[in-house]
């Protein structure tokens, strides 16, 4: 597991070995995937609806009732709950999992069983932060934040631990008092009441999965 306060890729932190699956657990309710070019994930049914980021290569998750769904590189899919679900790659995937609780709030915006990129989801507008909560529980939240130019959150402390997905242009992650430079396709994480700040040196896109606890 990657340290706090550190700026990484899940694709490169989690490596495909030939003709495996390998999967490792981080903050509470993630778990990366990375399945080896014809592999899969058997479907199998979960209580919990699963949101899947593809975060390197192309994963199809399907059943064996016909549904099939091809997620590219730095898109996602959300699942539905209490049905079988499986995960299979052609070509090589790394993956990041999400479990979102039943009692979760989702937003309007994603619909299960479609493929949607997160960047899309939120547009920027002038001289301000666009921000839309995409689930969230008592537990735990998932959110999209579109920043402009110029913009940037005041210094503050995680109530739990967090994970940025940087997902579009470039920004500054200030964290106990170093500045980090992010770019779309890296990551990082904060530690609980870690004091941390956001910056958008160019227009800015990012998620933010932060634990509640």
């Amino acid at each position: 597991m990657v340290d706090f306060g550190k700026i990484f890729t899940i694709r490169d932190e989690n490596k495909i070995i030939d003709g495996c699956t390998v999967s490792s657990e981080d903050l509470s309710g993630i778990v990366y995937f990375a399945l080896a070019k014809k592999t899969d994930i058997s479907p199998e049914i979960y209580q919990s609806k699963k949101l899947l980021i593809v975060n390197s290569g192309t994963l199809i998750a399907y059943n064996n009732k016909g549904f099939a769904r091809v997620v590219e590189e730095n898109r996602a899919i959300l699942t539905e709950e209490n049905t079988p679900i499986g995960m299979k790659s052609e070509n090589g995937a790394v993956y990041t999992e999400l479990t979102i609780r039943s009692d979760s709030k989702i937003n309007e915006a994603i619909k299960a069983g479609n493929v949607f990129s997160l960047k899309d989801l939120v547009p920027y507008q002038s001289g301000k932060i666009v921000n839309m909560d995409v689930a969230s529980n008592e537990k735990a939240k998932f959110v999209i934040m579109a920043f402009d130019k110029g913009t940037g959150l005041s210094e503050h402390a995680a109530p739990g631990e967090a994970l940025i997905f940087a997902l579009d242009g470039e920004g500054i992650i200030g964290y106990e008092g170093k500045e980090y430079a992010i770019k779309a396709g890296e990551n990082f994480k904060f530690a609980k009441q870690g004091k941390h700040y956001v910056k958008a040196a160019e227009k800015f896109k990012m998620a933010l999965f932060l634990t509640l606890e």
